[in-house]
């Protein structure tokens, strides 16, 4: 009994000890399996380096409307959204003193005329006849000044944007009207220094409107400003936008997309970047000979699917695009179809 009882409790261990090696053969293999990834191949092509600048549509002439007198306004011919041309008149300030002058002027005419005639027989002395002639000269030069400051008109062609007074309003320093025009227009946008010798006049720049999303326009650089901001590292170019239809207005937000030429770089589809956690890196993890490393990469331009890689991933390297999240720097993995 003792014997059989003995043999019993053998049998037991034995079970044990198998069923412990057991598992820790199956803990062992599972911690040495090998997370599975996806692999596709850098590739390397010719893109186009654009980058796109917010701006702020401007006027390209902007006019203030006002008199050299304070004078009373008798009538605003225009109101703010009319359109008017170079040389309208859309200002009639108080004309009382031009009537009074007119009647002076008429006057010293028929004087004049008198003492032209007595000058003529000799009746009248050169002296006499000259203070007569500058004095209608004088009159005459008053009237002039007086009417082109009575009688505002446009300096432009273009759109009233601000209108200050109404009319029987006194002039009291600030413009009567604002006069802008409207085309072209133009956008001003601060660019990194490092173009700076990719910018020259003439450069076509596509633009987009907030106001019209359906539609595209196209731009023109006019002006490179020659010196760059010691803060920024950002120097002003002025782009115009030919504005015939006049569609676009001051004042509506803009983008312009610059174009500074085609540059040889790596694509590599947009799963494979992954953000590090905390922070705002990218990495992309590249396959080597069953490990893979990860690698923080600058990022370019999103093309379809794909992403520029600026720095950080060769033409022809492979890169894990699925099964990132067990991975880490070094490890081993297995390439799965």
């Amino acid at each position: 009994m003792k014997k059989m009882f003995s043999t019993a409790w053998i049998v037991a261990a034995v079970i044990i000890l198998a069923s412990c090696s057991d598992s820790d053969n199956k803990n062992t293999t599972q911690a040495e399996a090998k997370p599975q990834v996806k692999i596709a191949q850098a590739t390397s092509a010719l893109i186009p380096q654009t980058e796109t600048y917010t701006a702020t549509v401007e006027s390209d002439v902007k006019n203030n409307i006002a008199p050299n007198a304070p004078l009373r306004i008798e009538r605003i011919y225009v109101d703010v959204g009319d359109y008017v041309r170079k040389g309208q008149v859309v200002v009639q300030l108080d004309a009382s003193n031009l009537r009074q002058l007119k009647l002076q002027i008429e006057n010293q005419k028929v004087e004049f005329n008198r003492t032209s005639a007595l000058y003529e027989v000799g009746g009248a002395s050169k002296a006499e006849y000259d203070n007569m002639k500058m004095q209608l000269d004088v009159l005459q030069t008053q009237y002039h000044q007086l009417v082109q400051n009575t009688q505002l008109v446009a300096p432009i062609s273009g759109v009233v944007t601000a209108r200050n007074y109404d009319n029987g309003d006194m002039y009291g320093g600030q413009p009567v009207l604002t006069i802008e025009q409207t085309n072209p227009v133009k956008l001003i946008v601060n660019i990194s220094e490092t173009n700076y010798s990719l910018m020259h006049k003439g450069m076509p720049v596509d633009i987009s409107l907030d106001a019209y999303p359906d539609e595209a326009f196209t731009g023109t650089v006019t002006i490179v400003y020659p010196t760059i901001d010691a803060t920024t590292h950002t120097f002003p170019v002025e782009i115009t936008i030919n504005n015939a239809a006049q569609k676009v207005r001051p004042g509506m937000f803009a983008r312009a997309t610059v174009n500074f030429g085609d540059q040889q770089h790596v694509l590599v589809p947009d799963v494979a970047v992954v953000k590090q956690i905390g922070a705002g890196d990218r990495y992309v993890y590249v396959y080597k000979d069953g490990k893979v490393s990860y690698n923080k990469v600058e990022l370019g331009s999103q093309i379809d699917n794909k992403i520029e890689i600026l720095s950080g991933v060769k033409d022809g390297d492979q890169v894990v695009v699925a099964g990132q999240t067990k991975l880490a720097n070094g490890r081993e993995v297995e390439v799965i179809k």
